[in-house]
Order: structure tokens, then C-alpha cells, then sequence
């Protein structure tokens, strides 16, 4: 009798129909939801034109949704075997941008190839989530909690950090930071680690002070006393405080927002879009913004759940760690409550290399359940 793979154990193979049924489709809905309020909002910012951000952003959201079932239909075991490749792409990325990149606003951020202007940075959030998922899933629960197994961990986050930190921009060597440190955390490292890091990370706060460029200083400065500078530094948390309230319950109405209409509202299309958005749809808008960034969140947490593979297992969490985070720190950015250290709103602000790192983050993590019950193979 011939031993078939189905009875030692294996899963069956998975038809290209039931592959189509499993795509998370709902979720798909949810970020074309979330991108249409990006498109009314850059509509807006621009007075009531499409030109020159409301337009192609709608554009790249079609191209980057079928960038997104693209990557959703790549078996895991793909990105398994890619994911040191694409992360010693990113450095080199990174590299190339310290060495010969763009400047602008004061920072080093951008590649320029051809018509396209890429800002490699982005690209290295996910990659990193990609080399730390297949990392931990070579390793056993135990030897995860084990403090010499985290050294490599480590400095796979470090290292595009650095080199973001070098640029300079804040916000993104955070987002890496923090990203980086709660895959860590889902993958079994010990509190205490954390713990530790912590503490180390308050110790070296006055040695940080001493490397941060004068624009930095001031931002914590300013968000620590948002008055002591409310023309200069403090200039763009007050008017994004001012937009905020105006808009009230219910907002001013569409395309009825002064803060961003008048100017008054620096980088509207950008860091500070979801202030433009508040002001004319007010906190009812807001709320309904944010219940649908929560559900991406509760999908990412439910296909993190039913994956069979610690691999999925990872780049869910990891992929749903990077949604929160990117989302906090910007509506926590601009109500106040954090420094200004320049974070998108995913899929809302104007910005094309976020959008595709986005959206293929959100493919890796829709292909996980089209693929929950793969079988991978163990590497580091």
C-alpha cells in the first residue's frame, strides 16, 4: 500500500479556489475604506482639487492593491528563503540614501531613481519583521527566552536604525525600534530583557540629548512646555490643537476646514492629515477613522491566531504591531500628546513608499491565512 503525504500527517494541498475563499476580503474592504478617507482628505487639503496629491494617491492605492493579492498568493515558504535577501537590500538602501540620497526638509530621507522618488527607510520596517519572524521560527519557546539567542535579534533592529538615526529621522528609527521590540516580545523574550533595556535606554537619555540635531531638542522641549515657543517650534502643535477643537462633534463640513484651507496647518497632506480630516468631520469622523484601523488590527490578531506555522504566526503580529504603531504615534503626534517626530497616517497621508510598504506588509499578512496550515521548514 502506498503511504500517501496526506496520511503521515501533511495538509492537503489547497486549491486555487479555496486559496481565492481565504483571502481576507473583508479586510481588503477595510483598506480601500481607510485609502478613501485619504482621498477626501488629500481632496481637501489641496481646496476642492484632485492635483496634486488627492489624484495619485487614488492611483497608487489600485497599483499597491494588486501589489497586495500579488504577495498574498506567494507561499511562505518564499519569504521564508527571501527574507535575509531583502533585508541586506534594505541596508544597502539605506546606505546608498547616506551616501548620495535627496535632501529635503532638512533631512537625508530619499533615493531618487528615474521619475520614482523612494524612501528606503519604509522598506526596511517591513524587512525586519520579515528576518525576525523567520529567526524566531527556528527557534524553540526555550532558547527564544534565552538572553544569548536576542544578541543577533538585536542587532538586526539596530542596525537599520542607525542608519535612519543618521539621516536624521526620528520618527522612522522609532517605528523600527518599536517594532522590532514587540515581534521580540510575541516571540517568547523574557520581561525582564525589556526591563532592562528600559532602564539602560532612561541612563543614556543625557548622552542621547548631547547627539540629537537643535530642531529635535526643540521638539521636546516644546512638547514638554507647548508654550514656550508657540511661533517657532511649538508653531505647528498649536495650529494642529486649534484645527483639532474647531472641528468639534461633528466637524466644520467638507472642504469647510480654515486651519488647513488658510495655510495655518503645516505639512496638511502629510504628518498633520489627520488633523485636516478632524477639522471638517470633527470627532464623529475621527472616531469612525480609528474603529476602522481597529479592525485591520483585530483581523491582523485573528489570522495571527489561526496560523499553524510560527512563521505566519510572527508577520501577522509583526505586520499588526506596525499598523498600531504607525497610527498612535501619529494621532498621539499631533493631539499633543508625543513629540512631532514625523509619522504618516497609513494609507491616508500623501506618500507612495508608505503606501506599498503598507500594503505589502498587509499581503504578507492576508497570505499567512490563505496559507495558515503550510507546512515550513525550520531555518535561521
Amino acid at each position: 500500500m502506498t503511504v500517501t503525504s496526506l496520511s503521515l500527517g501533511a495538509p492537503p494541498a489547497v486549491g486555487l479556489g479555496e486559496k481565492i475563499w481565504r483571502v481576507n476580503w473583508g479586510l481588503i474592504l477595510v483598506l480601500t475604506a481607510i485609502a478613501g478617507v485619504g482621498v477626501l482628505a488629500l481632496y481637501s487639503a489641496a481646496g476642492g482639487r484632485f492635483e496634486p496629491w488627492a489624484a495619485k494617491h487614488a492611483i497608487r492605492y489600485g497599483a499597491s492593491l494588486v501589489l497586495l493579492l500579488m504577495v498574498a498568493f506567494v507561499h511562505p515558504k518564499v519569504w521564508l528563503s527571501l527574507a535575509w535577501p531583502l533585508y541586506v537590500f534594505s541596508l544597502l538602501l539605506l546606505i546608498a540614501v547616506d551616501v548620495a540620497g535627496k535632501i529635503g526638509m532638512g533631512a537625508q530621507r530619499w533615493l531618487v531613481i528615474g521619475p520614482l522618488q523612494v524612501q528606503p527607510s519604509e522598506i526596511a520596517k517591513v524587512a525586519v519583521i520579515l528576518v525576525l519572524a523567520r529567526y524566531y521560527h527556528g527557534l524553540t519557546r526555550e532558547q527564544a527566552g534565552k538572553f544569548l539567542y536576542t544578541l543577533a535579534p538585536l542587532v538586526v533592529i539596530m542596525a537599520p536604525v542607525a542608519l535612519v538615526m543618521v539621516q536624521p529621522d526620528l520618527g522612522t528609527a522609532l517605528m523600527v525600534m518599536l517594532g522590532g521590540a514587540a515581534l521580540l516580545f510575541v516571540a517568547g523574550v523574557r520581561l525582564w530583557m525589556f526591563l532592562a533595556a528600559a532602564i539602560g535606554a532612561v541612563g543614556c537619555l543625557p548622552i542621547a540629548w548631547t547627539f540629537m540635531h537643535e530642531y529635535q531638542r526643540k521638539r521636546v522641549l516644546t512638547f514638554l512646555d507647548p508654550d514656550r515657543d508657540p511661533l517657532g517650534a511649538g508653531y505647528h502643535i498649536t495650529q494642529s490643537k486649534i484645527a483639532i477643537g474647531s472641528g468639534g462633534l461633528f466637524g466644520k463640513g467638507f472642504l469647510k476646514g480654515t486651519q488647513s484651507a488658510l495655510n495655518f496647518l503645516p505639512e496638511k497632506q502629510t504628518d498633520f492629515i489627520f488633523t485636516t480630516f478632524v477639522e471638517e468631520w470633527g470627532m464623529v469622523g475621527a472616531c469612525v477613522l480609528l474603529a476602522l484601523f481597529t479592525l485591520v488590527l483585530v483581523w491582523g490578531f485573528s489570522i495571527a491566531l489561526r496560523s499553524q506555522h510560527h512563521f505566519g504566526r510572527l508577520i501577522a503580529l509583526g505586520v499588526t504591531a506596525m499598523m498600531f504603531l504607525y497610527v498612535f504615534i501619529n494621532t498621539a503626534m499631533v493631539m499633543g500628546l508625543l513629540p512631532v517626530v514625523g509619522v504618516p497616517l497609513p494609507l491616508v497621508s500623501n506618500g507612495g513608499t508608505a503606501m506599498v510598504s503598507v500594503m505589502f506588509a498587509c499581503g504578507l499578512m492576508i497570505g499567512v491565512n490563505v496559507y495558515r496550515d503550510a507546512q515550513l521548514p525550520l531555518a535561521r
